[in-house]
């Protein structure tokens, strides 16, 4: 019977023991799943790659479009007014000065992105997009400070029936409206070709010209540089020869980009970006 007792007392002893729980010291602790998961998706973010938004844009030094400034900043116009549209799309730009032959070869492979006062043309569209036009290409005729008779003639014709003469920049395109007039000899003798617009400055201050036409940018550029607004003025007669475009690689740049490019700049032409910075090189 004691046998029997003890029998039981050890079997029961057994079963409470099997029934009790592991030691918490030894049990291992539960997975924060949606912690563990949250750190991944951010590590996955974190190593994916950002959106390629980095634009290398090429130019030729042409002031006060596009030239270097004091301390090798790019600097002008047109560069301006294309950072204003790709920083407002979330997107960077960097440089590369060059001849413009060489950076429309950099286009064609892909190494450039992006040239600027680029005309349009059937050719060119087999390897670049355009951008919607951001700028009117124009002329300005400009006179003495002081002569009222010419500031009152209304055309070109004006100047030519009386005489004045007019200079220009041999290598220029003026459009077909000059074009015929340098095509007629009886109107092309008042049209003086000179190498360059600083020429034309220091001719009609000589008085040896009436008036010279330049680019209407260029032409406040020259005037502001070298303090002759004193003696200079835009006479008003402009002649506009068309639209300048934004020209993009298709090698490197994507259809959406231009498409994001021509929203934004249609966006900075309706507000105060666009003309603030015209105003700031019309001077």
């Amino acid at each position: 019977m004691k046998i029997s007792n003890l029998f039981l007392l050890i079997l029961l002893s057994f079963l409470v023991n099997a029934c009790k729980p592991e030691s918490t010291s030894d049990q291992a602790l539960p997975t924060p799943i949606v912690e563990a998961d949250t750190q991944a998706i951010k590590s996955i973010k974190n190593k994916a790659p950002a959106k390629n938004c980095q634009f290398v844009l090429g130019f030729d030094a042409w002031e006060p479009y596009q030239y270097v400034d004091v301390g090798d900043r790019v600097a002008g116009l047109d560069i301006e007014l294309v950072a204003a549209v790709v920083k407002g799309i979330g997107c960077q730009l960097t440089f590369q000065q060059g001849t413009w032959v060489d950076l429309l070869k950099a286009l064609k492979g892909g190494e450039v992105d992006i040239l600027l006062r680029a005309s349009k043309t059937e050719a060119r569209e087999q390897f670049a997009f355009f951008s919607d036009a951001y700028r009117m290409e124009e002329f300005s005729l400009y006179i003495r400070n002081g002569d009222n008779i010419r500031a009152e003639y209304q055309t070109l014709s004006d100047f030519t029936q009386n005489g004045s003469k007019i200079g220009i920049v041999g290598d220029y395109v003026y459009g077909p409206e000059v074009t015929d007039y340098l095509d007629n000899p009886e109107t092309s003798q008042y049209f003086l070709n000179a190498i360059m617009g600083e020429l034309n400055v220091a001719r009609l201050l000589d008085g040896d010209i009436d008036g010279y036409l330049e680019d209407s940018f260029v032409g406040a550029s020259l005037l502001r540089r070298k303090a002759l607004s004193n003696y200079i003025v835009a006479q008003g007669i402009t002649i506009q020869t068309g639209n300048a475009y934004v020209m993009f690689s298709q090698k490197s740049v994507a259809p959406e980009q231009l498409y994001e490019f021509n929203a934004q700049l249609e966006k900075i032409k309706n507000n105060n970006t666009y003309q603030d910075i015209l105003d700031k090189y019309s001077y």
